[in-house]
């Protein structure tokens, strides 16, 4: 969680953080703001802030740190997993971890949707009943269409939008529900 999902989860005050802390309320505002990145400030300033909202450093500054792969490599590494576990495993993996949420709390819908589109291909493939907990995010859709690398590249090569279309129609249902074009998922190496 950032600094403001904190302040509002914990129900707290801004100016009483600030007197608490001895942080200048200015500067807590500019962090809540995103006009000083957390990361920027002294050590100092940002123990005294995880002291008042009683959390780590290692937590507040969590967000941050977590870098984001490509899309492509991301998709690999949980197909790898995927044969590295085998089905149920993986399925219950992902589900004990909550992956699915934690991706969507940190804005990386295209993550989540994936983790959640493969958990509904391979309860179909095992006539596993689905995880009620994502009905709700069941309904959702990324606005834009993603493609593998590999069609973007065959389509821009070849002036050839039927690449495109073609892997559309390819894609496995689950996937292709959240705009996620995905034809293999076991084909890895």
């Amino acid at each position: 969680m950032n600094v403001n999902e904190i302040i509002e989860k914990k129900h707290l005050s801004k100016y009483r953080i600030a007197k608490n802390s001895g942080i200048p309320y200015m500067t807590l505002n500019d962090i809540c703001n995103g006009k000083t990145r957390l990361e920027k400030c002294g050590a100092d300033t940002v123990y005294k802030l995880a002291k008042e909202l009683d959390v780590t450093m290692e937590e507040l500054l969590e967000p941050i740190m977590l870098m984001r792969p490509a899309f492509d490599l991301f998709k690999s590494n949980v197909c790898h997993r995927l044969k590295e576990l085998g089905d149920m495993n993986f399925l219950i993996d992902t589900i004990d971890k909550d992956e699915i949420t934690k991706y969507y709390n940190r804005a990386w819908y295209p993550e989540s949707l994936y983790l959640l589109a493969m958990v509904d291909y391979i309860c179909r493939v095992n006539n596993v009943p689905l995880c009620d907990a994502y009905s709700e995010l069941r309904k959702a859709k990324l606005k834009d269409t993603i493609y593998p690398s590999s069609i973007i590249a065959a389509a821009a090569v070849s002036n050839n939008s039927c690449i495109k279309e073609q892997a559309i129609e390819e894609s496995i249902p689950e996937f292709i529900r959240f705009n996620i074009v995905e034809s293999d998922v076991r084909n890895v190496n």
